[in-house]
């Protein structure tokens, strides 16, 4: 492993701690050249997955933009960081079980992460449908909604006072 701070590649492992939940080891290193430590954070790779775009364009698999986009779906939501990695980790464990082949359609990616967030929290299954799909009209969020089951079938809806515009302007 390469020493980050000058460029050697000879370090030793002085402690290793795997990380069950989200497949990753992290190790704790020392450089041999100049002494410095440094951590690194290992994460198992059973294939290399390449992903088919809907362009037709074809790009390796990128965990951080699957994350970067679960993320903004969920944001100002109650869901953390951890539950965020835990669905990235499942879903490229699916991947890697059980797409027949290394290339996977971005289509796919996106139901796996529509399901998971669906069972997790309902507006972000919302938010992200909402740019996975495209939406442009009303009726599109109208469409999905209908089909999340409710939680509280007799839930009622929240009243919420009027806006107040300044100046008696909507907008």
């Amino acid at each position: 492993m390469r020493c980050p701070y000058c460029n050697s590649n000879e370090s030793q492992v002085k402690d290793s701690r795997p990380n069950e939940t989200d497949g990753t080891i992290r190790r704790r290193r020392i450089c041999n050249e100049c002494g410095a430590r440094f951590t690194t954070l290992e994460r198992v790779q059973l294939r290399d997955l390449m992903v088919r775009k809907t362009s037709g364009q074809i790009e390796p698999f990128d965990r951080d933009k699957l994350a970067r986009s679960i993320r903004v779906a969920c944001r100002k939501r109650e869901v953390s960081d951890k539950q965020v990695e835990s669905i990235v980790t499942s879903i490229h464990r699916r991947m890697e079980t059980e797409a027949p082949d290394d290339i996977i359609t971005s289509e796919y990616i996106g139901q796996l992460a529509a399901e998971s967030l669906l069972s997790l929290d309902p507006i972000a299954f919302v938010r992200f449908v909402s740019v996975y799909k495209k939406f442009t009209k009303i009726t599109d969020f109208k469409k999905i909604i209908a089909q999340i089951p409710e939680a509280e079938p007799n839930a009622e809806a929240c009243d919420l006072p009027p806006p107040k515009h300044p100046a008696g302007r909507l907008f």
